[in-house]
C-alpha cells in the first residue's frame, strides 16, 4: 500500500459554469491539488463537455496543474492542441487508444504527465506492459460521460490489484479515481491505495467547497 499521497483534484464538471472565475479562485484558494478537466466528444461518451478554448479560460485563472481527462475518440490528434492550451496531465482511455504505447510515449514528449484510464468493465491486468510508461493511472468508479454517478464498490479491489501491479512495476506512478467520490469513501480509497481523487458534486454541491475539500483529505 502506498500512504505517500492524500490528494484531491477537484472536477470542473460540476462547477458552476455561469461563475466559473469565482469556482477556480476557490479551488486556488482551497487545500486542493490539481483542476480535474474532463473533455467528452459526445462520441466516446454519451455526453458533450469542454474544449480547449474553455482549458485556455480556465488555464488563465488556475493556479494548480491542470488535469485534463480525455473521453473522446482518436486523442492522438489532440494531445499537442492540449499542451498549447496549458494541460498539465494528460490522461486518455485504453479502450480508445489502439497503440496506448505511443500515445502515451507523445503525451510525454510534449511537456506533459502521462495517464492511462480504465472503464468500470476493463480489468487492470491489460496495463501489465504499459504502467511501467505511465506518472499515472486513472480508475473510472462509475461510468464514463456524466457527473453525480454512484460509486462502483467493485473499485476497491481494482484498486488493490493495480497497487500490486505498480509496486512491482512503477512505484512512483500514482493511482487517481473518478467518480462518486465523497466524504464517506474518500478515507477508504486513500487506505487501500488511491493517491488522487477526482471530486465533483461532492465539492461544488456543497454549501461549504472549501471544507468539503479538506474533510475529503482527511485534514
Amino acid at each position: 500500500m502506498n500512504q505517500k499521497n492524500k490528494m484531491i483534484s477537484p472536477s470542473l464538471l460540476s462547477a458552476d459554469f455561469a461563475n466559473l472565475q469565482r469556482d477556480i479562485e476557490m479551488v486556488n484558494r482551497s487545500e486542493a491539488d490539481w483542476f480535474h478537466v474532463d473533455v467528452m466528444d459526445g462520441v466516446f461518451v454519451p455526453n458533450i463537455s469542454f474544449g480547449q478554448p474553455v482549458i485556455k479560460f480556465i488555464k488563465k485563472y488556475a493556479q494548480k496543474p491542470l488535469d485534463v481527462h480525455l473521453m473522446i475518440m482518436d486523442p492522438d490528434r489532440y494531445i499537442d492542441s492540449f499542451k498549447q492550451v496549458g494541460a498539465d496531465i494528460l490522461t486518455v482511455h485504453y479502450e480508445a487508444c489502439t497503440h496506448l504505447h505511443r500515445t502515451i510515449a507523445h503525451i510525454k514528449e510534449s511537456g506533459m504527465k502521462a495517464g492511462a484510464v480504465l472503464n468500470p468493465h476493463t480489468p487492470v491486468a491489460l496495463l501489465e506492459d504499459i504502467i511501467q510508461d505511465c506518472d499515472l493511472v486513472l480508475l473510472m468508479s462509475v461510468n464514463p460521460g456524466f457527473g453525480g454517478q454512484k460509486y462502483i464498490e467493485n473499485t476497491y479491489s481494482k484498486i488493490e490489484q493495480l497497487d500490486s501491479m505498480r509496486q512491482r512495476k512503477n512505484p512512483s506512478c500514482l493511482i487517481e479515481i473518478d467518480g462518486g467520490v465523497c466524504i464517506d469513501n474518500a478515507q477508504k480509497l486513500y487506505t487501500t491505495g488511491a493517491d488522487v481523487l477526482v471530486a465533483g458534486s461532492a465539492v461544488f454541491g456543497s454549501a461549504n467547497p472549501m471544507d468539503a475539500i479538506r474533510k475529503i483529505k482527511g485534514l
